[in-house]
């Protein structure tokens, strides 16, 4: 009776009847239940088993390791798809005792089903270190093959007979590449061995394997033989692959990066020229794009710059290659017979394209692009020399009002030049102290009292005399030196404070906030410690901020508001009505005083309906009103009439040195207008 209770047919008994004859051991394995089937008297004495019944209810699969459980599931798919027969040495373990045989394996179907029949050619008596080579083998996760000089299969190791689509195969034939096959015979011809790491064809379709080849002998017949063994390295390379693309590539666009520019574009620039190709390098940098990760966030810039990349895109055409350089600033490679005309074009095209504006999470944004184009004419031979000129291109685009195109032409250099050594000039003048607060006089609407002052950076050059904000204030914010500047600033304006207030005046200063500054983690550290440094209460400063800035609405600006709030500064919106807050929002933050610009007032009081909104809404919210470009006694009359209680303005004074400012004080007179 077989394990499974199945009584035997007539047919399987006389089978079975006629293998129990046999004298050596024979035995049927079901593959699938993983238990013996059958087996004669010779094979019960070496599975030590007192009767069938017995050794039929072992459960083999109890012990069996992954590398035997997969090679017995490709036996039976050999046996029923090639009926195939096998001859290996096995090492089995009756009751925990080794038994090392040479074992012939065959299927035998029985009841629709393929079985495995067993057949103990002999008992091995080799040595220790020989049987437990053996047994390595038959476990290694290495794909080991023995082939003939013509490249058939004389053996697989399990692992190796789990990877071949067909067993009959050729090593030959498994290779995807044949420059890879060449290669590795290359090396077997001229070394006797050979190691390379190439695609391969396996069950599991194309995979990349480390082949090491050798020339040897068959041990069995003498003959000239190659031993190949694989390791199957596919998760390596695609690491590899992965690597190599984040190396070369921009994480967040997918857009190819500066190593990739500066690694293959020297390659597509000889390439244009070998096929007499013009060649243009076009530099794309968003206008102003710094005021959006000031005030919306990174989060959101990151956003807004895979939308202007996708919109980048959808313009190339086949062949031209577009990169992101960093930031902002985006690189394009065009390579064509004229290519100043296509160049001209998609440059138009591209600032037309990134103009529009978008809505992201909400809130409409619209950005400019200035564009630097570099043609081969310009006497560039190179990818740093095209990647220079087009920079400088794109700076003076910039500088020409931003939202444009530029070619490049020699007069850039000496512009560049002159920016250079601008920068240079203004950090040795914040390490001399040449630059210097002005004041300009905050007066009370009614009384016709000083009530305070809004201090703006002058430079005190020396050797171009007294230099206003336009002249150094974009190559600050550009250098990144504006953080140092506006602190310089603050620390002035504090210190003479400070001596008002001994002197027995009290009056509150405004001090512009940059976007830098504004974002800086350290600001309130940096407030703090020059309250300390100069002894001015935090109530006599106010801090102005941009509109912009409260646009993002994020955790950083509200814990920054409040932060120096708790400090005891007063807060201002500088410039109110030309951005685009969401008047919502006002309420929730820490404000005190909106200050009106100066183009609502120029208008007043003929255009008055947007100067009349924001009155209103301070009054609403409960907001401190400052005007500022009052010139007119008619405009001050109109701002008094809607409760405005503070302006400032050429109507008093314009922005005064400290020493005309202290003269003001003193004598309550207006300086004469031309006075510094």
């Amino acid at each position: 009776m077989p394990h499974d209770g199945v009584p035997f047919t007539e047919e399987s008994m006389a089978r079975f009847a006629l293998l129990d004859r046999l004298r050596h051991p024979v035995w049927v394995f079901d593959i699938e239940a993983r238990r013996v089937y059958w087996a004669n008297p010779p094979a019960l004495q070496v599975w030590e088993a007192a009767s069938l019944d017995e050794l039929c209810s072992r459960d083999m699969g109890q012990d069996m390791s992954d590398s035997v459980a997969r090679r017995l599931q490709q036996y039976q798919s050999d046996f029923i798809s090639h009926d195939m027969m096998f001859s290996e040495t096995w090492t089995l373990y009756p009751n925990g005792h080794p038994r090392s045989l040479k074992v012939m394996f065959s299927g035998i179907r029985h009841q629709g089903r393929m079985l495995m029949l067993c057949e103990a050619l002999g008992e091995l008596q080799a040595d220790p270190d020989t049987l437990r080579s053996a047994e390595a083998l038959l476990h290694s996760p290495v794909f080991i093959t023995l082939y003939q000089a013509d490249g058939k299969a004389l053996y697989r190791n399990p692992s190796a007979r789990e990877q071949v689509l067909d067993p009959a195969e050729c090593w030959q034939t498994r290779f995807v590449d044949p420059a890879d096959l060449a290669a590795l015979q290359q090396q077997l011809q001229a070394h006797g061995k050979g190691r390379l790491v190439a695609r391969v064809l396996t069950r599991q379709g194309e995979r990349w394997h480390e082949v090491s080849a050798r020339h040897c002998r068959d041990a069995a017949s003498g003959q000239p033989a190659v031993l190949v063994s694989e390791m199957d390295v596919s998760e390596l390379k695609e690491a590899e692959a992965r690597a190599s693309y984040l190396a070369m590539h921009d994480i967040l666009t997918g857009l190819p990066n500066r190593n990739f520019v500066q690694q293959h574009y020297p390659a597509l620039l000889q390439q244009a020229r070998a096929q007499n190709l013009e060649v243009a390098l076009l530099c794309i940098d968003l206008d102003r794009f710094k005021n959006i990760n000031d005030s919306l966030g990174h989060g959101f810039g990151d956003l807004l710059l895979v939308q202007m990349s996708e919109r980048l895109k959808q313009l190339l055409a086949h062949g031209q290659q577009l990169a992101r350089q960093g930031g902002d600033e985006f690189l394009l490679l065009l390579c064509a017979p004229q290519v100043k005309e296509l160049a001209a074009s998609l440059a138009a095209a591209i600032v037309e394209s990134l103009g529009r504006p978008l809505w992201l999470h909400g809130q409409e944004v619209q950005l400019t692009a200035s564009v630097g184009i570099s043609l081969c004419a310009d006497g560039a031979e190179d990818v740093q020399s095209h990647m220079r000129h087009a920079d400088l291109a794109m700076y003076s685009a910039k500088e020409a009002g931003r939202n444009g195109v530029q070619f490049y032409d020699e007069s850039m250099d000496a512009r560049a030049r002159s920016r250079l050594a601008l920068e240079y000039e203004i950090r040795r003048g914040l390490e001399n102290g040449e630059f210097e607060a002005f004041y300009q006089p905050r007066v009370d609407c009614f009384s016709g009292r000083i009530v305070g002052a809004e201090a703006l950076a002058r430079w005190r050059h020396p050797e171009r005399g007294l230099l206003f904000p336009d002249s150094f204030i974009p190559a600050s914010e550009e250098s990144g030196l504006i953080r140092e500047l506006d602190r310089q600033i603050l620390a002035q304006v504090a210190s003479q404070l400070a001596n008002w207030q001994q002197q027995g005046r009290n009056l509150q200063v405004s001090v512009n906030l940059s976007a830098s500054q504004f974002a800086d983690p350290e600001l309130p550290a940096t407030l703090q410690q020059i309250l300390q440094q100069s002894g001015c209460p935090a109530a006599s400063i106010e801090l102005e901020i941009t509109e912009s800035l409260l646009l993002a609405h994020d955790p950083h600006t509200m814990k920054t508001l409040a932060a120096l709030q708790a400090m005891g500064f007063a807060i201002a919106i500088d410039d109110f009505g030309t951005g685009y807050s969401n008047l919502a929002y006002l309420q929730n933050y820490p404000l005190n005083t909106l200050k009106i610009d100066r183009s609502f007032i120029s208008g007043l009081p003929q255009s008055s309906a947007i100067p009349e909104l924001i009155t209103s809404l301070c009054r609403i919210l409960k907001l401190a009103m400052v005007a500022e470009g009052v010139e007119t006694h008619a405009q001050l009359d109109w701002l008094r009439e809607q409760g405005c209680q503070q302006y400032q303005g050429y109507l008093c004074s314009r922005p005064l040195s400290l020493r005309h400012f202290n003269e003001l004080l003193e004598h309550g007179e207006e300086p004469p207008r031309s006075a510094v």
